[in-house]
């Protein structure tokens, strides 16, 4: 005899139950922040995140500043957060609707992970890109033969983050259809 229970909540329990894990959240990232990652949470929405990542030093996306949006679903942390890149970036891991390609962000998701820890995973991914298992296959050709040290994005200096005129060109034409 296997005795299993179901657990139903209605739309209200699961609302307050991800209120709060969302005000944990940004209570941990107020009190232990990650170091350039600003992430705030909207006022009138508690689990939608405002996230600006700076491009991470000695890799191509150094000086850049990043833009971010994070959504947390009524059934987080039992499922990943929602996250998207709102700055367009040259990346072979994330497509012009700024989705990134993750593990942790789909399969390989565990409740135990936290917001920190996922924008650090983008970090390492900004880090170091896996064109070998890519998004956008086109930008992982063009990955894997430029030079690491290429600085694909720079900061403008005022919050804005422009394409270097390399990735730029070939960015163009991926967005023209040319090849």
């Amino acid at each position: 005899y296997i005795d299993t229970h179901i657990y139903l909540f209605t739309h209200s329990q699961l609302c307050t139950h991800t209120h709060k894990i969302s005000s944990q959240e940004t209570s941990r990232l107020a009190s232990d922040p990650v170091p350039g990652i600003i992430a705030k949470p909207f006022p009138s929405n508690l689990r939608h995140f405002y996230i600006e990542i700076t491009g991470p030093t000695e890799t191509c996306y150094e000086g850049g500043l990043f833009k971010l949006e994070l959504f947390l679903p009524l059934e987080y942390p039992m499922c990943a957060p929602k996250i998207r890149f709102l700055t367009k970036i040259f990346h072979p891991n994330i497509d012009t609707l700024g989705r990134i390609c993750l593990d942790i962000l789909k399969e390989q998701w565990s409740p135990a992970l936290t917001i920190s820890k996922v924008l650090l995973s983008i970090c390492s991914l900004l880090c170091d890109p896996n064109p070998d298992d890519p998004l956008v296959p086109e930008i992982a050709h063009i990955y894997k033969t430029i030079d690491r040290g290429t600085r694909i994005w720079r900061g403008s200096g005022r919050g804005n983050t422009r394409r270097s005129d390399i990735a730029y060109n070939e960015f163009e034409r991926q967005e023209d259809g040319e090849k």
